[in-house]
């Protein structure tokens, strides 16, 4: 009998089987199933944001845009620990209209992204400071003039700036014009109130009429609180008039970090008491002194009530012996 050679098809049912396992019947073993490529280590750490926007039903990004917008807003309301804050604010927003705001460093320039993040501003400030109130000042062609005055309306900041042809970038700021025209209009508040001046500073040079820093000790002695942002570098005098009226001084990188730094200033500022031991020890003796003294109006008051309540008592029963003794004589 003889045995035919059966030709191997690739298509039979056999082969099936054998392309469906991959082990390794040369050694007995089941192969190693193929490591999955992780990459580098620093790359797990590494945030891609572009993956957390999503599109919404529509197909559009403005859900997800809106719900960064919103998260900002809760971050920088929320801020940090609780601390007490001024809620009566009186600010002044001071912008720089000089030549130097037309520099494109910053799109589409200095003076067109100031102009649309100050709208920004006064919607933002009156939505987390209702009973605030705010106004806006010009520096350029070396004098301080007004673009709107200290109001509680958001939409007559944002009028006022929505005008670009009265609003158009010439000549060389002043800051010691602009501040002394903010302090002058604050003056007349009241000591409770919170009196802050946000400076937008895009010049290397100011052109002042006399000694900026007098102005530098009124603006302390008043208790006015000044914040400057630098767009182009820092600038010693503006530095050192921020950090002595307890404010805070910024240079701004790039149109995101400006607009960060510069929406920190609408929260209402901490309320910090300058007490030193002394002041303290003080402050306790004297809460004592009046504990002590409350206490003995007190017990002079009872006393003076039991005292009255006796007598009462005594001519209540004096009257009512002479009127028995009136009834028993008749």
């Amino acid at each position: 009998m003889s045995l035919e050679r059966e030709e191997y098809d690739d298509n039979s049912e056999d082969s099936d089987i054998l392309d469906a396992d991959d082990g390794d019947y040369s050694s007995g073993k089941p192969s190693k199933p193929p490591k999955k490529d992780t990459g580098y280590s620093w790359e797990s750490e590494y945030k891609r944001s572009w993956d957390v926007v999503a599109e919404d039903e529509s197909g559009s990004l403005t859900t997800s845009v809106n719900a960064f917008i919103e998260r900002n807003k809760r971050r920088r309301r929320l801020g940090g620990e609780a601390i007490q804050r001024a809620i009566i604010r009186h600010t002044l927003l001071v912008l720089d209209l000089s030549s130097a705001m037309s520099d494109r460093d910053m799109r589409p320039n200095r003076y067109l992204l100031s102009l649309e993040y100050a709208r920004e501003y006064a919607r933002e400030y009156f939505d987390q400071n209702p009973i605030g109130q705010l106004g806006c000042i010009a520096m350029r062609n070396g004098v301080a003039e007004w673009i709107s005055k200290m109001t509680g309306s958001a939409h007559d900041i944002t009028k006022a700036l929505t005008n670009k042809n009265k609003l158009e970038p010439s000549g060389e700021p002043s800051l010691q014009n602009a501040l002394e025209m903010g302090r002058a209009s604050m003056t007349h508040l009241p000591t409770h109130a919170s009196k802050e001046i946000v400076i937008v500073y895009g010049a290397l040079t100011t052109c002042d009429p006399g000694n900026i820093h007098d102005t530098l000790r009124s603006l302390m002695n008043d208790k006015v609180r000044v914040n400057i942002i630098s767009l182009a570098a820092e600038v010693r005098i503006l530095r050192e008039i921020a950090e002595k009226t307890g404010g805070t001084f910024y240079v701004a990188l790039d149109e995101v970090h400006y607009k960060d730094i510069l929406f920190e200033t609408i929260p209402p500022p901490a309320i910090h008491k300058a007490d030193t031991p002394n002041t303290l020890n003080t402050s306790n003796t004297s809460n004592t002194a009046d504990l002590m003294q409350m206490v003995n109006y007190v017990e002079k008051a009872i006393y003076v009530r039991d005292a009255v309540v006796s007598y009462v008592r005594y001519q209540q029963i004096a009257l009512f012996v002479i009127w028995l003794l009136l009834v028993v004589h008749i």
